[in-house]
């Protein structure tokens, strides 16, 4: 059984969660280009403009309809700046589940914005999407990470012994892969206490049929 993401916008009491479009090339590629980015994910360094629109104007929009994946910006409600990127990856519709992930820009750290927009795509997963597991993968250094998959509920399921590749920068500015081990995190529509309903009933999720 496979399924399509839908075009979808999430509110929360700070953010709107939405797709990417071409406006986003800027501030994205400044995002990714951040050292905490260049360390734990595997994202390209340096991350060139060239880069964020391929991804925007074809991954992204390629991972939605073939359902493996969903990527959202996080935007500030006040400001519309971005501040993060929320990502659905390895989705399977048999066993409903899914991997998230999640970046938060340096402007806009300490905030709680990645919980929080976590938090709201989980919910959204479970009543709208009808998933029965996320799961959530933090490189064993990372407690930043860490702290956003305890805060949102999620349960500790165990360590995937060397199984990540981080990066250090080396003396010479150059990057130098790190290998290092997962935490696995998992999230169940249980885990949440019903707030998915609350978000739900408050009109938290919009849908988008006509984006592309």
């Amino acid at each position: 059984m496979t399924s399509t993401f839908p075009t979808i916008s999430i509110s929360t009491e700070r953010l709107v969660l939405r797709p990417f479009d071409e406006d986003d090339v800027p501030a994205l590629t400044e995002m990714m280009n951040d050292e905490q980015v260049g360390a734990w994910t595997a994202v390209p360094q340096p991350y060139s403009e060239a880069s964020a629109r391929r991804w925007i104007a074809e991954y992204a929009p390629t991972e939605r309809v073939a359902g493996r994946g969903l990527d959202l910006a996080v935007t500030e409600f006040l400001t519309q700046r971005l501040v993060g990127v929320i990502q659905l990856a390895k989705t399977n519709w048999h066993v409903r589940s899914t991997e998230l992930s999640y970046i938060v820009a340096p402007w806009a750290r300490g905030e709680g914005y990645a919980s929080e927009a976590a938090l709201a795509t989980a919910q959204w997963l479970f009543t709208d999407q009808k998933l029965e597991r996320i799961e959530l993968r933090t490189a064993a250094d990372n407690t930043a990470s860490q702290q956003v998959a305890q805060k949102i509920g999620c349960i500790s399921e165990g360590v995937l012994r060397g199984a990540c590749i981080a990066r250090a920068r080396a003396d010479d500015g150059t990057w130098t892969d790190v290998r290092t081990d997962y935490i696995v995190w998992s999230l169940l529509p249980e885990d949440l206490d019903g707030a998915g309903e609350q978000l739900a009933e408050s009109g938290g999720f919009t849908s988008y049929t006509d984006w592309n």
